[in-house]
């Protein structure tokens, strides 16, 4: 059967996901999603961090014109950073994307720019960006057959004559198991595991360890679906640092999610940190 293989950032995801969502420690956190007749979509956002109180918030907004394979992303956030991002897609040519990403900050002036592009097809998907601060060109391919996937990601600074980032991936994905493992500038080696035990468990394992030190570093997570509405995560890892996050549907476009991160090797002096996350779709 003939796929599409994933980006090279999409590499060992579903190991990723298990890892990463279902947490939120040491925020309290709201999300707002809508949709107006028109066809805009409006994300919005705001978040508070229970150490030192710090509020944070973005309104996103994304505009899409099929016909054209056009789309239009715009974001501020509070920090006050403008970015817009002009996306054409499938129109130049079949399974090829091309973007520009701008981004301009009021109060210094700054201004940054990214043309990006992508084109995917059965058995290969390719990536190029030139960051124009700099510039630095950032590439990636990866290839795929029957499960087997290999990819390469480097960055090339430009100004400096050097590569900045030389990494390779390889991987196998099935049905319910896939399997991960990246070197990074010759000196990161890493590695996951995800496992679909059945409809209700996935299961996922991490590794990864640095060149000229003996210190492996490893996690073991899993995310149990307890009904349709409610799932349970947890994780661990060689630190002694044990997540657990409970995910639950109130109603259709309301969930709330609760989760606390505890510090195993120090449990009885505190600095544990719990989080809460609402999110609302209309």
């Amino acid at each position: 059967m003939m796929a599409v293989p994933p980006s090279y950032s999409d590499l060992g995801k579903a190991a990723k996901d298990i890892f990463s969502k279902g947490y939120g420690f040491g925020v309290v956190k709201l999300d707002l999603k809508t949709k107006s007749q028109s066809g805009v979509e409006f994300n919005t956002s705001g978040s508070s961090n229970t150490d030192t109180g710090k509020a944070a918030g973005n309104l996103e907004t994304k505009y899409k014109m099929a016909e054209l394979g056009l789309s239009f992303n715009q974001k501020w956030n509070t920090d006050n950073t403008l970015a817009t991002e002009v996306t054409v897609e499938d129109q130049l040519a079949q399974g090829l994307k091309v973007a520009l990403d701008t981004s301009f900050v009021p109060n210094t002036g700054k201004k940054s720019g990214k043309l990006k592009t992508g084109y995917k097809r059965d058995f290969l998907n390719l990536g190029c960006d030139v960051d124009f601060e700099g510039p630095i060109i950032h590439a990636a391919a990866v290839v795929g057959y029957e499960g087997w996937l290999a990819g390469y990601q480097m960055a090339f600074d430009t100004a400096k004559s050097k590569l900045a980032q030389n990494n390779f991936a390889l991987g196998y994905k099935a049905g319910d198991f896939q399997l991960h493992t990246n070197v990074n500038d010759g000196t990161e080696f890493g590695g996951s595991i995800y496992q679909k035990v059945n409809d209700e468990l996935e299961t996922a394992v991490t590794l990864a360890w640095t060149a000229g030190s003996n210190n492996t570093r490893f996690g073991i997570a899993a995310k149990y679906q307890l009904d349709k509405d409610a799932s349970l995560s947890a994780k661990v890892n060689n630190a002694s640092l044990i997540g657990v996050g409970y995910t639950q549907a109130l109603r259709p476009g309301v969930k709330v999610t609760l989760s606390a991160l505890i510090d195993g090797k120090n449990f009885n002096t505190g600095g544990h940190k719990v989080g809460m996350g609402f999110e609302l779709e209309a």
